[in-house]
C-alpha cells in the first residue's frame, strides 16, 4: 500500500481519536463543575467550602498534565462566558466571580491539574508505593492552588493576615480529606487499567 493511500485511510482513525480526547476534556470540565455544585458557605470567610478542588485533583491525575491543563482551561473559559461551572454559594458568578475572592484559586487550576499531572506521570512505583505518590503529587498541586488563592485574597484585602484567615486555617482539614480521596480513585483507576492491559 502506498504512503498516500495509508494516509488517506489513517485520517477517519485520527479524526475519532481527536473527537475522543475532545470528549474527555470536555467531560472532565463539567465533572469539576459537578463538584463544585457541592459547596458550603462558611459565615467566616468569603470562600466556601466546596469540592471543586477534589475535582480538579482528580482531573489532573487521570487524565495526565496537557489534557488536565486543557480541561480546567475550558472550565474557566465556560465560566468566564456566565455557564454555571463555578460555586453557586457565591453571587455574580462568570469574569465577576473570576475576579472575586475566589478568583486566585479558579485562575490557578490549570495549573493545578497540570502539577499534578506531570508529577504523577512521572511514577515509577507500583502497587501500595502507588496510592503514595499519588498523594505526593496532589499534595504539590495544592501548594499551586493555596499560592494562587492566597495571593489573589491578599491583593484584594491588602492583608497577608486576612488572606490566610479567610483562605487557608478552616480549609486545612478538609484539603486533606480531598488530597486522600484525588489519590485514592487515581490509584483505584491506574490499578484497574494496569490490570486491563
Amino acid at each position: 500500500m502506498s504512503r498516500v493511500a495509508s494516509q488517506v485511510l489513517g485520517q477517519p482513525a485520527r479524526s475519532m481519536e481527536y473527537a475522543k480526547q475532545a470528549a474527555i476534556v470536555i467531560a472532565a470540565s463539567l465533572f469539576v463543575a459537578l463538584c463544585a455544585r457541592v459547596t458550603v458557605p462558611l459565615p467566616f470567610t468569603p470562600v466556601p467550602l466546596t469540592l471543586q478542588n477534589f475535582g480538579v485533583l482528580t482531573v489532573g491525575l487521570l487524565l495526565g498534565s496537557r489534557r488536565g491543563f486543557a480541561a480546567l482551561a475550558l472550565y474557566l473559559v465556560e465560566g468566564a462566558f456566565g455557564l454555571p461551572v463555578f460555586s453557586p454559594s457565591i453571587l455574580g458568578g462568570g469574569i465577576a466571580q473570576i475576579l472575586g475572592p475566589t478568583g486566585g484559586f479558579l485562575m490557578a487550576y490549570p495549573l493545578v491539574a497540570f502539577v499534578a499531572g506531570w508529577i504523577y506521570e512521572r511514577r515509577s512505583v507500583q502497587g501500595s508505593h502507588r496510592f503514595g505518590w499519588a498523594a505526593l503529587s496532589s499534595v504539590a498541586a495544592e501548594l499551586v492552588l493555596f499560592a494562587g488563592g492566597l495571593s489573589w485574597l491578599a491583593v484584594l484585602t491588602h492583608s497577608v493576615s486576612l488572606a490566610l484567615r479567610y483562605g487557608l486555617y478552616w480549609f486545612v482539614f478538609a484539603e486533606v480529606i480531598k488530597v486522600l480521596m484525588a489519590a485514592a480513585v487515581a490509584t483505584r483507576w491506574h490499578q484497574r487499567i494496569s490490570s486491563q492491559g
